[in-house]
């Protein structure tokens, strides 16, 4: 898990420095890690949840691994050479972490009867958090439409199958119809986004400028 957060902290890095680049003016990865608010955060709500047990936790990685090298698969064929550059660093990574994590959810799901339960309960818990990574935003269809982004409904049926692939080898039923939460994406967030930027901005916006 140490390695994959080092992963997700370069990919974000790039990502934020290309963004400092396109915003302009006095504006640096930190200025937008540190210094946004809320509403001016655009995730999935899947990836601001707590990470409870191990169960829960590997399958949030599990779901949005998946998410993420179907994403970075199609993201190296961005027009945006810097955008396709930088899939093409990540997908490495994300390979690994979706084997990684697929392993852990057939490991739990097919082990102990603790372990199924547990990962069963993670399913019922998290899976309505799963609609919004392949739905598209008004951005997203934009960009992609111009050949820079990619929309998430393009790859929502390999995401889905991969899923499924993965669950029937750890015993897990894919759950049914299920009302989807959404709005991450849109700068609508659950509480526990306001708990984490509360962590993480404090030191800068307590010291302004503050430095190592």
């Amino acid at each position: 898990m140490s390695n994959i957060s080092l992963d997700l902290i370069g990919q974000a890095r790039m990502l934020y420095q290309y963004a400092a680049t396109l915003t302009g003016g006095d504006a640096t990865e930190d200025s937008l890690a540190y210094l946004r608010n809320e509403r001016e955060y655009k995730n999935c709500l899947l990836m601001e949840l707590g990470k409870g047990d191990w169960a829960r936790t590997t399958l949030r990685q599990f779901f949005f691994s998946t998410y993420q090298f179907y994403l970075y698969r199609s993201l190296q064929n961005s027009k945006d050479h810097t955008l396709a550059a930088i899939a093409e660093k990540a997908i490495k990574e994300v390979t690994y972490h979706l084997r990684w994590s697929a392993e852990w959810v057939i490991r739990l799901g097919d082990g102990t009867a603790e372990s199924h339960q547990r990962l069963e309960k993670a399913v019922n818990d998290l899976w309505m958090y799963t609609g919004e990574l392949t739905t598209a935003t008004d951005y997203e269809t934009l960009l992609s439409k111009q050949g820079i982004a990619v929309d998430p409904a393009s790859f929502k049926d390999q995401w889905i199958q991969k899923v499924k692939e993965v669950f029937e080898e750890a015993t897990l039923i894919v759950p049914g119809n299920v009302w989807m939460q959404i709005g991450g994406k849109a700068g609508v967030h659950t509480e526990h986004l306001g708990y984490i930027l509360t962590e993480l901005q404090y030191l800068q916006r307590t010291f302004p400028g503050c430095e190592w």
